[in-house]
């Protein structure tokens, strides 16, 4: 085989031997990454950008279903302002986002040192994923008939001891917490794994170096463990209080939003709006609300925890 040169000094293959394949072009390999893009592309532009831009439309008209939508400007945020149900809606599910999240993240942390420091057996990481695997509404059927006022088991117990039956779900002081914690122990587990993963990213030398100087476990746990889990836990943070703000089912099963809208959760309360009284453009005007609420917190958990960086060097 023979070789010639190329004005610009490149050599070619000009003999019999077996050509050299040719190299692939940067248009094939874009339209490859398009074409493996395009499927999630498109479920993105259907199912989350268009119904977003149509609800932000929907909230400057009114619009019920059964007539063409009207465009009356800021009409529906002007009622939004003024509605006392929504400001209690919102107050309800913060406090509701409260319990949830502290007591989550808290247990959660708590589980995962255990399985790191203890065991790291696959069968009890199943185990302790096994009830985010049941959907929130057999969940809350579940627990519904568990703290059952007159039937319930929890009740049962309760009066064998010689206490009062408590009403878990019936009672305005009780119904918030104990939906808080109902979807504490059903996503407790998943969220356990995720900073159960962030622990096994750490180094061990670190850790081998505070043993060495003598550091105790606790404060090897604060000076250590959670300055270096700081991004595993603000993202996990960023993500339970997203979907804290997201309550709808296991409200919907267990109280419906009582009693005396102590439970009504703002998500309970657009899907009222919208499906219940046919309010469509003043739901959509409720729901770039709770967008915009869940952007700005987002922004500020990202800055205060500045989840972006490591203190890893």
């Amino acid at each position: 085989m023979s070789t010639s040169t190329l004005p610009h000094g490149r050599e070619t293959s000009t003999g019999s031997g077996p050509a050299r394949r040719p190299r692939r072009t940067g248009r094939q390999d874009t339209r490859t990454a398009m074409l493996f893009i395009a499927p999630a592309a498109l479920g993105f532009l259907v199912f989350l950008a268009w119904p977003t831009l149509r609800g932000i439309w929907l909230s400057f008209t009114s619009f019920n279903l059964l007539t063409p939508s009207e465009f009356v400007g800021l009409a529906n945020y002007r009622r939004l302002v003024q509605d006392p149900i929504f400001w209690d809606s919102l107050l309800v599910t913060v406090q509701y986002v409260l319990l949830n999240i502290g007591i989550q993240t808290a247990l959660a942390l708590l589980i995962a040192l255990m399985m790191h420091h203890l065991t790291q057996s696959t069968f009890l990481r199943g185990v302790v994923l096994a009830p985010y695997l049941v959907s929130n509404v057999v969940a809350a059927i579940v627990w519904l008939w568990i703290l059952d006022t007159q039937f319930g088991v929890a009740n049962q117990v309760i009066s064998w001891i010689g206490l009062d039956r408590i009403g878990f779900l019936s009672d305005e002081t009780w119904a918030v917490p104990t939906i808080a914690l109902i979807n504490v122990w059903r996503h407790m587990g998943y969220t356990a794994l995720l900073i159960f993963a962030g622990l096994q990213t750490l180094p061990q030398s670190v850790y081998e170096a505070a043993r060495i100087d003598g550091a105790s476990e606790v404060r090897t746990f604060f000076t250590i463990t959670l300055p270096l889990l700081r991004p595993i836990l603000a993202l996990v943070l960023i993500m339970t209080v997203i979907g804290s703000f997201q309550v709808f089912d296991t409200v919907a099963v267990t109280t419906a939003g009582g009693p005396a809208n102590a439970t009504n959760v703002l998500q309970l309360y657009i899907y009222d709006m919208a499906f219940g009284r046919f309010q469509f453009g003043y739901a959509s005007a409720m729901s770039v609300a709770l967008l915009v609420v869940l952007a700005v917190i987002t922004f500020l958990q990202f800055r205060l925890t500045r989840a972006g960086s490591t203190d890893l060097a």
